[in-house]
């Protein structure tokens, strides 16, 4: 187990060359690196400056795990946590798990960052996803087990699963259900066909809230969870959602995707009490209709 490090000032110093000369397993870049992740605490309160003047009876520690208050404040909202599960609010732009080209700034290495700093031994398990220009929530399992046992039967555990959806155009029908068969192209899009032999079924439903000339606010549900399928089913209705280049927007009015997943409820895997969250529509969502 990595210990956090302890260290009191005994005469004046200056921060980087202390640490330099105190960490001799460590390289002036881990020293930075330790710096920049507000991991060096000098009276409690994290330090980031490499000239930053220490005095006598300063106390330092240097924490196992980078800080996440900021990360966290920055990128979502803790929603809900137990020992068992952790339920997020989770900003657009945030992926949810590491890409090629993301390592580190996503949802789960700031989550597993945070259970690491209540105990060294901590983890944290993925569930479900969410694009990364998608906001809002998200449950994550504190261990291997509930992991699995959420999985195992997710449409079932899940309960209501809603989003909202700022779309171009103004929407007329109350109501209504899409429903194609997906498939993706080996330049990663998504494709929709009436061909069953080509792709998986797709069920999307959406209930109109409010509409305008320009742009509508809906509520939708899936019966399938397949990768993009609101964003596919929008523009196959005609209505793309806002800011959705890929699937044919041609406008970015709010300056991100206007997708948003408002509304979770499941069945707790250990209490087998139903959870439900709620995430209100942004205010940006609103401010076009």
């Amino acid at each position: 187990m990595i210990k956090e490090i302890s260290l009191t000032i005994t005469e004046p110093a200056i921060l980087m060359p202390f640490l330099l000369s105190s960490l001799t397993n460590k390289s002036r870049d881990n020293v930075k690196s330790l710096l920049r992740n507000r991991q060096v605490m000098v009276n409690g309160e994290p330090v980031t400056q490499f000239n930053h003047e220490l005095q006598p009876g300063d106390t330092i520690v240097i924490s196992p795990v980078r800080h996440t208050g900021g990360l966290m404040a920055r990128n979502m909202r803790l929603v809900y946590e137990d020992e068992h599960l952790i339920v997020i609010d989770k900003n657009a732009g945030l992926l949810s798990m590491a890409s090629d080209n993301e390592k580190y700034l996503t949802a789960y290495n700031i989550l597993s960052t945070y259970v690491k700093s209540q105990k060294p031994s901590n983890k944290i398990f993925i569930v479900h996803r969410l694009d990364r220009d998608t906001s809002g929530l998200m449950v994550f399992a504190r261990s291997e087990k509930v992991q699995s046992l959420l999985q195992r039967d997710w449409k079932r555990n899940v309960t209501a699963r809603t989003y909202v959806a700022l779309v171009e155009g103004e929407v007329t029908e109350p109501e209504g259900v899409i429903k194609s068969y997906v498939y993706e192209s080996k330049a990663l899009v998504m494709h929709s066909t009436r061909d069953p032999k080509r792709g998986d079924l797709a069920v999307t439903r959406f209930s109109l809230i409010k509409s305008g000339k320009e742009y509508s606010l809906l509520e939708i549900t899936l019966d399938t969870g397949k990768k993009n399928q609101i964003r596919l089913h929008m523009q196959e209705m005609g209505h793309s959602i806002a800011g959705d280049k890929k699937y044919g927007a041609t406008s970015s009015p709010i300056g991100r995707l206007g997708l948003h997943a408002s509304l979770l409820a499941f069945i707790h895997p250990v209490t087998g009490r139903e959870m439900r969250f709620e995430s209100g529509v942004p205010a940006k969502f609103r401010r076009m209709v």
